[in-house]
């Protein structure tokens, strides 16, 4: 028995969840209530933020329950179990999917800003979100029908994958291993490397003298995409190769695990800094929050409005990540 790996997660993992939980619903919540103050949520943009947002506050919402489930037990029932778990996973799936298709948006805004002119509706916003969600929801439906509790000796009630034999669950779980690292890692990595050099590509010829502030903005964002989710996913990836290969090393699963709760609570604190990177830099979102709270909370006169209103070409920053 794992007990060791078991004990560090109880430990680390509730203090954690509780404080990605804290900060996602402040960073989320303030950024929804700014969008539906001051923005028309029905441009393209803001439809696609006000989606970020909704789904990443459907991934948060469970975290408190998970974080108290680590450090004790189950006590909220069969039928919490399979809804707060596939609540989380559509909202896991669906925070990568809309943050995929606004590097996508973006990409089309940029480089083939003519085109988007014609297309870039709310006919297309809605049917793309919609998609995403009915992807995020069948997704979904495997942890829906394998999760509920079961009593064990030693930890009491657990909430998990249950009520099938080892080999039906295990076909499962490596079905959901490599659907994340397919669907919800490799497809949507090559798919922002490829909007973002191309987007790159199209600022250093563009005629815009605050560029390189964008191209540095870009720079961060895909930064903060690889090294939040492929510590996560190269985990994911071992831990399917020895459901595979039917491995059963207890040092290496145990050491398997204390990595796993690591790379996992880096994967999940990306709903956090989701906010900052795709609204807070911004002009629009930074003007909306020192009306609320004061200009003194932003970084002296830069942030003025004349200057924030200025636009230096066809190309300004704000296409790229207001």
């Amino acid at each position: 028995m794992k007990t060791n790996s078991i004990n560090f997660g109880a430990t680390v993992v509730p203090f954690f969840f509780y404080m990605v939980f804290m900060i996602s619903l402040l960073g989320n919540g303030l950024i929804l209530f700014l969008l539906l103050k001051f923005e028309n949520v029905k441009t393209v943009t803001n439809f696609f933020i006000l989606n970020l947002v909704l789904s990443d506050l459907l991934f948060t919402l469970p975290l408190p329950f998970w974080g108290y489930y680590h450090s004790h037990q189950w006590i909220f029932g069969k039928t919490s179990c399979k809804m707060l778990a596939s609540m989380f996973y559509i909202g896991f799936y669906s925070s990568i999917l809309f943050l995929t298709m606004m590097t996508v948006d973006r990409y089309m805004a940029v480089v083939h800003a003519i085109y988007s002119t014609r297309t870039r509706n709310l006919l297309y916003v809605c049917v793309v979100s919609g998609t995403i969600w009915v992807i995020s929801l069948f997704s979904a439906i495997p942890k829906f029908i394998l999760y509920g509790t079961r009593e064990d000796v030693f930890f009491g009630v657990l909430c998990g994958e249950t009520g099938f034999n080892m080999d039906k669950i295990n076909t499962w779980k490596l079905v959901g291993y490599y659907q994340q690292l397919v669907m919800f890692f490799v497809l949507p990595l090559i798919i922002v490397l490829y909007c973002y050099t191309l987007i790159v590509i199209k600022l250093h010829y563009a005629k815009m003298h605050n560029k390189d502030k964008a191209i540095k903005l870009i720079f961060f964002i895909v930064l903060a995409f690889f090294l939040c989710w492929t510590p996560y996913n190269v985990i994911i990836f071992i831990k399917a190769r020895q459901i595979s290969e039917d491995s059963s090393g207890d040092d290496c699963d145990d050491t398997i695990d204390y990595a796993f709760f690591v790379c996992r609570n880096i994967a999940y604190f990306h709903c956090c800094i989701n906010p900052f990177f795709y609204t807070f830099v911004g002009t629009k979102f930074r003007r909306h929050l020192s009306m609320v709270l004061g200009r003194w909370v932003m970084c002296g006169p830069r942030y003025s409005r004349s200057s924030l209103s200025s636009k230096t070409s066809e190309y300004s920053p704000q296409t790229v990540y207001e």
